[in-house]
């Protein structure tokens, strides 16, 4: 079992929900994203995601697009995030997760990415671009390696769809809340926690809730239906404009999400 396995078997023990902060590597700098890791699990971070700079982020927003292009501009790589989670792990165990784009992953060699970052300390990866039908090998390799193989599920996601991921996805299943890109507005229809009991009905793997939570009230709703909350683009954007009072925010989502 990885670190994000036993994270949510605590939680599930204790019966909390688990808080995922999402933040890009590299923006403003690694540096700064190290003292941010660590900041967030004092504050109460179950599980932190990493985000890998890419040049064509498909499913962000424009929050997180820019924090990529900067992140970018300060030459930070996939090279230098694995290093930079190999440097980190002599401060903390939190569980941790690369999101990144297949591209990255292809030019770094698929086989010797798994391996590196599995011997870097990474604990899960996203990669939102890579269908789980056309990753037989990548998730066989990935298990041989123990790192979780984490897949999106959307609104749109019929009952074939819902099997498919729920079969290949280990430590949580991602479940994309809206049908746009990361920082949009969340929707409280039903059509949530309909889902979510839908893909609860076919696995015992948790189910975490991203895109859209900006707001404690938005944190406090999906932790209602959901095993844990990712918060991206609220995060990233405080961190960039306003990042004195970053710190309060996350204490304030984490207190919600309780």
């Amino acid at each position: 079992m990885t670190r994000i396995g036993r994270a949510f078997k605590r939680l599930k023990k204790d019966g909390g929900k688990a808080f995922i902060p999402y933040i890009m590597a590299g923006d403003p700098s690694l540096e700064t994203t190290k003292e941010t890791v660590l900041m967030l699990e004092q504050c109460g971070a179950d599980i932190v995601e990493l985000g890998v700079p890419f040049s064509d982020p498909l499913a962000d927003g424009p929050t997180i697009q820019r924090a990529a292009e900067r992140a970018l501009k300060n030459n930070v790589t996939l090279r230098k995030v694995i290093a930079f989670v190999k440097d980190i792990r002599s401060s903390t165990q939190i569980p941790l997760i690369l999101m990144t784009y297949f591209n990255p992953v292809f030019k770094y060699g698929s086989e010797r990415f798994i391996r590196d970052a599995s011997d870097a300390g990474v604990d899960g990866l996203i990669i939102p671009d890579l269908p789980p039908d056309e990753a037989a090998d990548f998730i066989k390799n990935a298990r041989k390696a123990n790192l979780d193989t984490i897949f999106l599920l959307a609104p749109t996601s019929t009952e074939d769809r819902i099997r498919i991921v729920a079969k290949v996805s280990r430590g949580f299943l991602y479940y994309v809340s809206i049908t746009g890109t990361t920082g949009s507005g969340l929707l409280f229809d039903g059509s949530m926690e309909r889902l979510i009991s839908e893909i609860k009905g076919c696995t015992d793997t948790p189910v975490a809730v991203g895109f859209g939570v900006s707001t404690p009230e938005d944190a406090a709703a999906v932790a209602k239906v959901a095993d844990g909350v990712i918060v991206g683009s609220a995060i990233v954007k405080r961190l960039h404009e306003t990042p004195d009072t970053l710190k309060d925010y996350v204490i304030s989502l984490r207190q919600a999400i309780r």
